[in-house]
């Protein structure tokens, strides 16, 4: 697949990284000949410097043959991603897709407006990650969660601690469980340190493993109780960091809590945040740096944390104090992708990375036209894929034991109307069912074929 991705910052970096170890033909557009630089010495693609919106240089860049455009440059350059979007459809590139930073774009009747004008997607990444974190605030007992159809199957992630009931028994000792329980929930991978294991059934539970389980609607209350874990109610919030990610999820989350409190050390944004946001949310000037600032702002009344600054060292360190100071959940954004599994050992509840969640809106767009959605779970090198199956398509043809299904990815559960269930080796896929699948990066492909 031919790929032009116009700009070299963090998440065009990262895409062209991802994308170029897929076997892409892949093509950057930068201006500035450091970051191509840079870029050029860690991935497999071409260069091109130059204005991203400047017609000779997309030519050059061969947008004429593009399969996939991702305009990507910095937030503040969002009227160069629309316009470099926009004239890479025209130039003839099949699909296009840009980064924008102003939420009034996404409203349905604006979205048919940039649709009409050639642009298949607009993506807003901090309004993405604002969306997670209000989900892992409803969430409180997993480190990462995602629903199927409405929530009829969930997947969520859970860090095993030294109580934990199941730590050193196997896959095939916890499937008893779900069995009695009527195979509701399945683990679908484990991550540990650096490695992603799809399990086996001698595969053992260990201490600060993240565990991927898939689980129908009803089946995550015994889950829970298997796990030992429990939900936290959150009514009130504290956030570090008055970013668009912070504003965006005051607020969406104004209508669902009590108290939020935004900390900010720049005092003019803490005057211009306090004239957009709602009543109950009160935003205050200040270090949230400083443990004893954050006591005086009565820290251990909150329910939940978030830090949300555009520095993950502070982001990290800050939840890690929140957390030592009596708060029940913390959530840091931590951009440095390195430093997730770092977070995650120092007690950080859940990481949000901006890059990754970008990556999977945007990776869809090379897959098969039946992948309805993909999401890249934090914590592990493996993503999540929701397809909805077409007749006569190779999954439909056996049951799934005597399928040879890619060994690095795993059928989780089926949607076939209005039934959800967890998939086992006797089950038959059929037409029009929508299935979700857990695989590492290296498979995606092979999988993809089952469902074209």
């Amino acid at each position: 697949m031919r790929i032009v991705i116009a700009g070299a910052g963090e998440v065009g970096s990262h895409l062209a990284k991802m994308l170029s170890n897929e076997s892409n033909d892949i093509t950057v557009i930068d201006s500035s000949p450091k970051r191509l630089n840079a870029l050029s010495a860690t991935a497999d693609v071409i260069t091109v410097e130059g204005n991203p919106s400047a017609i000779k240089v997309l030519m050059e860049a061969g947008v004429d043959k593009a399969d996939l455009f991702i305009a990507v440059n910095p937030s503040e350059s969002q009227d160069v991603n629309i316009v470099s979007a926009m004239l890479a459809k025209k130039l003839g590139s099949k699909k296009v897709t840009a980064r924008i930073n102003n939420e009034e774009y996404l409203t349905y009747e604006n979205k048919f407006l940039f649709t009409e004008m050639g642009i298949d997607l607009l993506f807003y990444p901090e309004k993405i990650a604002a969306g997670e974190i209000a989900e892992l605030l409803k969430r409180t007992a997993s480190t990462n969660s995602m629903d199927f159809a409405r929530g009829k199957l969930q997947i969520a992630v859970f860090k095993l601690e030294e109580d934990s009931p199941v730590l050193g028994m196997n896959m095939l000792e916890f499937s008893e469980f779900a069995a009695k329980d009527g195979q509701k929930f399945r683990v679908v991978a484990i991550a540990r340190g650096d490695d992603t294991i799809i399990p086996k059934v001698d595969t053992k539970f260990k201490y600060h493993d993240l565990v991927f389980i898939i689980s129908t609607r009803n089946g995550m209350d015994a889950l829970l109780g298997y796990l030992g874990k429990r939900d936290i109610e959150v009514n009130s919030l504290m956030i570090l960091g008055g970013s668009p990610t912070a504003e965006i999820l005051a607020k969406q989350m104004s209508k669902q809590l009590d108290t939020i409190k935004i900390i900010e050390m720049n005092k003019d944004k803490c005057i211009d945040l306090s004239e957009r946001l709602p009543d109950n949310v009160i935003v205050v000037n200040g270090d949230g740096r400083n443990s004893d600032f954050l006591m005086e702002e009565s820290i251990k009344e909150y329910d939940a944390f978030v830090a949300v600054t555009n520095n993950s060292e502070t982001n990290i360190l800050a939840s890690v104090a929140a957390k030592s100071l009596g708060v029940a959940r913390t959530i840091a954004e931590v951009e440095n992708i390195e430093y997730i599994r770092l977070a995650e050992s120092m007690g950080v509840d859940a990481v949000i990375n901006k890059k990754l969640i970008t990556a999977g809106r945007i990776f869809k767009f090379t897959l098969s036209s039946k992948v309805r959605f993909i999401k890249y779970m934090s914590g592990t090198k493996a993503e999540v894929l929701e397809y909805i199956v077409a007749p006569d398509t190779a999954i439909t043809k056996k049951p799934l034991k005597d399928m040879a299904f890619p060994r690095n990815a795993i059928v989780g559960g089926i949607i076939r109307g209005n039934e959800s269930f967890i998939a086992v080796g006797d089950s038959h896929i059929q037409a029009y069912d929508r299935v979700a699948v857990f695989a590492l990066p290296e498979a995606v492909k092979e999988v993809d074929k089952f469902f074209r």
